[in-house]
């Protein structure tokens, strides 16, 4: 399922990417009837805190999904539970612009990333949109721990 999370919710935007749904986040300059549009037109489900944007969402028979805490754990546990994860898709999108990683040759990557980084890992990605480079590093790896919390206290 493609989702759209508006304003009010870029980090739920950014772990539902980590998670491997799809998820759109509107630039700045987008006002609701962009949002809607976009989600009509893409057929995203609407996550929103804003009542406004839903009830205009509701009346152009746009699907929605309230989002009523500001605590993103919540947030995200009330996503997990409506929309189970795909676990193959953990950390395959990037979390800035939503595109799909590719795998990239290690070779590509030198003098593009800090010698530390290219000596000590062999796998990496990039995004092909915003060329953004990513590897299993330290912050993967706490990514991984906060997936891990987030699905055990979903099914506990």
């Amino acid at each position: 399922m493609n989702l759209l999370c508006d304003h009010m919710l870029g980090s739920l935007a950014t772990w539902l990417r980590i998670f491997g749904y799809d998820t759109f986040y509107p630039n700045e300059m987008m006002n609701d009837k962009d949002i809607l549009q976009v989600a009509r037109n893409e057929k995203r489900l609407l996550l929103s805190r804003d009542h406004a944007l839903l009830m205009q969402a509701k009346k152009s028979l746009i699907p929605i999904l309230e989002i009523q805490t500001t605590d993103l754990a919540e947030q995200l546990r009330l996503i997990l539970q409506k929309i189970p994860p795909d676990e193959t898709l953990f950390l395959t999108r990037c979390t800035l612009c939503n595109t799909p990683l590719h795998l990239i040759p290690k070779e590509e990557l030198k003098n593009k990333i800090p010698e530390k980084i290219y000596q000590s890992h062999d796998t990496f990605w990039t995004c092909p949109t915003c060329k953004k480079y990513y590897w299993m590093g330290t912050h993967y790896h706490h990514m991984k721990e906060r997936i891990n919390t987030l699905r055990n206290n979903h099914s506990s």
